[in-house]
């Protein structure tokens, strides 16, 4: 059964109602340049997020291994979540330390397939996120995703993907019904962000906890 993400997670209190919730994953965004950068509010509270259970996904991009490394053990992260340009090479050191989830930047037409060959042995997970320059023609330099949009997903039906990946881009309350008729074996988690905020990294708990309950768990769709 697929489960949900909540990603730029910037508050103490969010992470533990998440948990309390039943959602599996928090994602916490280390990319300075992110509106849901996260350091500005846990930064200094990292004993406090060790202590909480729920699974926590740190969210990198194009960062030097120590920094992510250090991350890992500050913040108890169960995984990384490598969303820039990291090579296989650098996913493949990392998978030695810690889970890797290799994000992909989808773009109309594009050839899955392609896309993730180079990283089939690297990751633990793939990611499929829409890529900015395909939600709009004004992208900002730096962005690599949080684009509130959704990309085909028809392009899954027709790759052949093997590996459990995460589905991400644009997701929001009024998807659950398209969400039911995705049928893909190796559909792991949908990742849910800025379509449940009241602020940027700022969780309307409400929409969530609705979110969650209408995907039939708290942890799956069926």
């Amino acid at each position: 059964m697929s489960q949900i993400k909540v990603c730029g997670i910037t508050r103490l209190e969010q992470l533990q109602q998440l948990h309390d919730a039943g959602i599996a994953y928090a994602g916490i965004i280390f990319y300075p340049l992110s509106t849901r950068y996260a350091i500005p509010t846990l930064g200094e509270r990292g004993a406090e997020v060790r202590r909480l259970s729920i699974k926590k996904i740190g969210v990198f991009v194009n960062e030097a291994s120590p920094v992510i490394e250090r991350a890992v053990t500050e913040y108890d992260l169960y995984a990384v979540q490598l969303h820039g340009d990291e090579t296989p090479a650098f996913c493949q050191s990392l998978k030695t330390k810690t889970k890797v989830i290799k994000a992909f930047r989808v773009k109309p037409e594009a050839n899955l397939d392609s896309l993730v060959s180079p990283y089939q042995e690297a990751c633990d997970y793939f990611l499929f996120d829409t890529s900015p320059a395909a939600a709009s023609s004004a992208a900002e330099p730096g962005m690599y995703g949080g684009t509130g949009k959704q990309f085909d997903w028809n392009l899954l039906a027709s790759a052949k993907i093997n590996k459990p990946f995460f589905l991400s881009g644009g997701i929001g309350p009024e998807d659950v019904e398209q969400l039911h008729d995705l049928s893909h074996p190796f559909l792991h988690a949908v990742d849910i962000n800025s379509r449940f905020e009241s602020l940027p990294g700022v969780k309307n708990m409400d929409e969530v906890r609705k979110f969650s309950a209408a995907a039939g768990s708290p942890n799956g769709w069926r």
